[in-house]
């Protein structure tokens, strides 16, 4: 019986051992020498005095220590934290203090990076660096050891980890939130079992599919690569994104039959040759974190003629939730498609009641993949969890739905159509960006008087993020001092693509820096 994460890779490594599970770079895993090494993680940890649901991060790219940290972590009960690699020391440090992180994973030259920002990080006890180790290591609160040697605490693998049920926390995944720093998202094993379990189910699965883990394994999406993956005992080939081309160049080197992008990745792809290998390897591409524009879609239609489109929507409250069947792709490609698999998806107006065939309403997502709501933050999660609408009065404790923020419409056959946001994130790349977080970390800077954070349509991109400043102390605005500071504190995706001067910011009724009036006026004059 499937219980917890890890029973995917338990199960595989009984029925398929030697299959190969994991390729990085030349290193190619099994199934049961990966099963062995979470195993021998996972006792690590409970020899380290891992409580149940203590939380272990994971800050490295993606590499086989990554994987074996996740599911080695499930192993033995506790709960693992998938860091964004991109991420800048501020965000890291306070992932860690927001979910009193105890046991981090890491390189020497990661941990380094963290030292000033980790002086307060009370609750990390074990830090656990992979690759080289230093002559010194850094001064920290925290014991540190090499990886070697705490997988040497581990034994011969036999985890006899915490008792988990399938309702018990799995994971927390951190997602930019609009009023601030990023939210951990509380993800249920249920939720991560369920979720495999439909999302391969439509995508059709196989142990012969070798499928490209091109997006970071913190986001909802990218992380669903690997458990659709090991459901069914398909090979996972694990990349770390440079250019568009390496995607080309791995799919065709390994024979990739299934890769899942953002829009804004697909767009730079149609632009490249593909050679007659990759065409005729792929099975499937998947776009997920944004629409994906048509023209791209009918390009991609052409130059792939062998492979199914699937076009997804999902949110990391409830992990997956629509997807586009192929035989829709042509006659709607301008769809989101329908509920996945043991997922309701209804839209409603504001009192809950359903709208009708047209009408725009908010998306709500009930059912087995609804997460646990946002860690140690029940203000917020009573507004994004709530009540599912049309329950009957008699049920004393009605079913949490997830309600989206996001606007939606259904045509008379029940295909969904996104019509747009109601709050205002920011979504560039395929990341849902937080101006409040943007406009608080270059506030920080110390070199402009206010600021507004906002997001500009963008061909490409999605949105493209725009500053609106005024200088210091009525000083002129150093744009230059302005965009280093960005990029030295803030990971790449959330640089501002422009920054504009202006005298002085409008405000609204109640005080608060207008961004909707100012994204208003700078569009129309730029």
């Amino acid at each position: 019986m499937i219980n917890r994460l890890s029973d995917f890779v338990k199960a595989q490594s009984t029925s398929r051992p030697d299959h190969t599970a994991i390729v990085f770079k030349a290193e190619e895993v099994s199934y049961g020498e990966f099963a062995r090494l979470n195993g021998i993680f996972g006792a690590a940890l409970m020899s380290a005095g891992l409580s149940k649901n203590d939380r272990v991060a994971v800050f490295l790219p993606k590499q086989v220590e990554t994987l074996v940290t996740v599911f080695g972590a499930s192993e033995a009960g506790g709960v693992f934290v998938p860091v964004n690699p991109t991420l800048k020391a501020r965000q890291v440090v306070y992932i860690l203090k927001d979910c009193n992180v105890r046991y981090l994973v890491t390189s020497a030259d990661r941990l380094a990076g963290l030292v000033e920002e980790l002086q307060d990080c009370d609750d990390l006890e074990q830090v656990i660096l992979v690759g080289k180790i230093p002559d010194s290591l850094p001064d920290v609160k925290a014991s540190i050891t090499s990886w070697d040697d705490f997988m040497s605490k581990g034994g011969e693998g036999d985890c006899t980890g915490h008792s988990v049920i399938d309702a018990d926390m799995a994971a927390i995944l951190y997602t930019s939130g609009s009023t601030g720093m990023p939210k951990g998202v509380i993800v249920s094993h249920r939720n991560l079992i369920v979720g495999a379990e439909s999302v391969s189910t439509y995508l059709k699965n196989t142990p012969d599919d070798k499928v490209l883990s091109v997006l970071p394994l913190s986001f909802d999406a990218g992380f669903s690569q690997l458990t659709t993956a090991f459901r069914v005992g398909a090979t996972v080939v694990l990349m770390n994104y440079l250019m568009p081309r390496d995607v080309i160049r791995q799919a065709a080197k390994h024979r990739v039959t299934g890769i899942t992008c953002v829009p804004p990745l697909w767009i730079q792809l149609e632009e490249m040759e593909w050679p007659q290998e990759t065409v005729d390897s792929i099975r499937y591409i998947a776009t997920t974190g944004g629409r994906m524009p048509v023209p791209v879609t009918k390009s991609f239609r052409k130059k792939l003629p062998k492979t199914d489109i699937y076009l997804m929507y999902g949110l990391t409250e409830a992990f997956r939730s629509t997807y586009l069947p192929p035989s829709e792709v042509d006659r709607i490609p301008e769809s989101m498609g329908k509920a996945i698999p043991n997922a309701e998806i209804m839209v409603v107006h504001e009192d809950g009641t359903l709208c009708a065939p047209g009408e725009p309403g908010e998306l709500v997502h009930r059912g087995a993949l609804v997460s646990l709501g946002y860690w140690n933050d029940p203000e917020r999660t009573a507004e994004r969890f709530r009540p599912a609408p049309g329950q009957p009065a008699g049920i004393p404790m009605p079913e949490i739905a997830v309600w989206s923020g996001d606007t939606v419409k259904t045509d008379e056959d029940g295909y969904l159509y996104f019509v747009g946001r109601r709050d205002e994130m920011i979504k560039t790349s395929g990341y849902r960006t937080s101006p409040t977080e943007l406009e608080e970390t270059i506030y920080a800077s110390g070199l402009i008087g206010e600021i507004a954070a906002i997001g500009v349509d963008h061909e490409k991109l999605g949105q493209a993020i725009w500053i609106v400043a005024t200088g210091k102390d009525g000083a002129k605005l150093d744009q230059e001092a302005v965009l280093a500071y960005c990029r030295a504190e803030l990971p790449s995706y959330m640089v501002p693509h422009k920054i504009i001067e202006w005298p002085s910011l409008p405000r609204n009724p109640n005080g608060k820096i207008d961004r909707k009036a100012i994204a208003a006026e700078v569009t129309a004059k730029e």
